[in-house]
């Protein structure tokens, strides 16, 4: 069986969607309740645009890329967290289940410095 995958990239998650990044406002906790809903709104239409036939997969692994602008030390557990939406949106879009540890397994992210285009790039594979 060949193994079957998708790309699909996205921005850099907004600085609201870290774990670390605690809001005690209203209006902040509205900033990031928008921020969740249009990434993964995002996540879903990008994995929607790829049209894969063979949706739903029961279990997929997901290797995340983060592509900065700027080299420095970089929270791999606040990486993770700041997709949790971009997870969600995956499953919105029906390619898999959901996103608990049964269904989709997520690498430890790679960091990579690119100055041109800052970008997060989600390789979704396909496990049976």
């Amino acid at each position: 069986m060949t193994e079957e995958s998708i790309v699909i990239i996205l921005p850099i998650p907004n600085k609201v969607l870290q774990p670390n990044c605690t809001l005690a406002s209203f209006g902040g906790r509205m900033m990031k309740a928008s921020a969740i809903k249009r990434y993964r709104r995002l996540a879903a239409e990008a994995v929607e645009a790829e049209n894969v036939s063979s949706a739903p997969w029961r279990v997929v692994g997901v290797q995340a890329e983060f592509h900065y602008k700027i080299k420095r030390k970089r929270d791999e557990d606040n990486a993770v967290g700041a997709l949790k939406s971009a997870y969600d949106g995956i499953v919105d879009s029906g390619l898999v289940s959901n996103d608990d540890y049964e269904h989709m397994h997520r690498e430890i992210p790679k960091f990579i410095i690119d100055k041109t285009e800052p970008c997060v790039i989600l390789t979704i594979t396909r496990i049976e």
